[in-house]
């Protein structure tokens, strides 16, 4: 069966122009107000006001998700607690899925054996792109410094 785009959840589908518009819309309303605790009022059916009190942090995860979406980006969200397949994790990665099993291999981070598949915790492999990303931040400022004696 087939489902109109509209039905699809944004994470398996590109959002369309409404949507991207209407995503910057409210991502610039919610970060003129993240500073503190912002209040949303939103109608429900019955057109009684609702009030909903977003913290900065939920703010600022707000306007992240409502960046990519006003970019034009599609939107997964991926609970830490939540297992992925060996393909899901090299996704998230931007790694071909035969790197991703050398690194499993060379034990860079933790994964299960589920039958003769490998399952790999999403928390353990953010905490891997963290640690990455320091050793490249470090690298680069490294190569920077070189380059600053050199001139």
């Amino acid at each position: 069966m087939t489902m109109p785009a509209l039905a699809e959840g944004l994470g398996s589908r590109l959002p369309s122009a409404d949507e991207k518009a209407i995503a910057n819309q409210l991502r610039q309303i919610i970060a003129a107000h993240a500073a503190g605790d912002a209040k949303l009022f939103a109608l429900d059916e019955e057109k009684k006001q609702t009030e909903v009190t977003l913290t900065p942090a939920l703010s600022d995860l707000l306007v992240k998700m409502l960046r990519h979406i006003g970019s034009g980006d599609a939107v997964t969200l991926v609970p830490v607690s939540q297992m992925l397949t060996t393909q899901q994790a090299a996704d998230i990665l931007n790694v071909s899925r035969p790197f991703l099993i050398g690194l499993l291999e060379r034990r860079e981070f933790e994964h299960t054996m589920v039958g003769r598949h490998r399952r790999i915790r999403a928390e353990d492999l953010f905490a891997y792109r963290e640690r990455r990303a320091v050793v490249r931040d470090k690298a680069l400022s490294d190569l920077a410094a070189l380059d600053a004696e050199v001139l």
